[in-house]
């Protein structure tokens, strides 16, 4: 999996936080990661509050988080952990695909949500992805949810960031959803450059991953989305 050698350069396995008040989804979602070779759970929370704190001390590369928690909810919580520490990826956990929540959730800098009923692949493979930089939203869903941010952003927008022409159209693609392979054919582009463009402009935007980079996208108006 490219997400894996990817992460393989980092110095020791990624380290992950699990932020849930229920035992037993904590105890389900440790089952499911912890014999994964680099992955390592570092902490579990069981208030928004206490995950909070955590990440203050674990610094964890990534947090599970359940939406409901007493305290400080996921939402808060999530908000907070993207405030404090950018660069960890929040994934958010639920049972409900409610556009709602998850339009909260990506505005308060979540990577992408996981329904608690998902298999372990499912799991492992998304905590992958996102550890790897890349969106772990349906691609009809986000494009509902991105249309909504759309429409929402039409007030004063700060300034523009400066992209080359060929960055906006990288970055136009992204916001589409599409993957690095995708957006090296699209471009006639190696597969590699396509990346090097990805993480130039997530520099340039200042996000940690593609989901926030396409969020941030349409919140200052360098992007655009097909309509309804």
């Amino acid at each position: 999996m490219e997400a894996q050698t990817q992460l393989a350069r980092r110095e020791g396995p990624a380290r992950l936080l699990i932020a849930d008040d229920h035992e037993l989804s904590r105890t389900g979602l440790r089952g499911m990661l912890a014999s994964e070779e680099g992955l390592e759970v570092v902490g579990e929370a069981t208030t928004g509050r206490e995950a909070v704190v955590l990440c203050r001390r674990l610094r964890p590369h990534l947090v599970l988080m359940d939406l409901r928690m007493p305290e400080l909810d996921g939402l808060a919580a999530t908000r907070t952990i993207k405030q404090e520490s950018p660069a960890t990826s929040v994934i958010i956990v639920t049972m409900h695909e409610n556009p709602e929540y998850l339009f909260e959730a990506l505005k308060a800098g979540a990577a992408g949500y996981l329904l608690k009923d998902s298999t372990r692949a499912e799991v492992v493979g998304a905590v992958w992805r996102v550890l790897g930089g890349e969106a772990l939203l349906d691609a009809e869903l986000a494009t509902r949810l991105l249309q909504r941010l759309a429409r929402d952003a039409q007030r004063a927008r700060p300034p523009g960031i400066p992209l080359t022409p060929r960055e906006s159209e990288v970055l136009q693609l992204l916001t589409q959803g599409r993957t690095n392979r995708q957006i090296a054919e699209e471009l006639v582009i190696t597969a590699g450059t396509a990346k090097l463009y990805v993480e130039r402009i997530l520099g340039k935007l200042g996000v940690s991953d593609r989901t926030q980079a396409a969020v941030r996208a349409v919140e200052l108006g360098l992007a655009s989305l097909a309509p309804d």
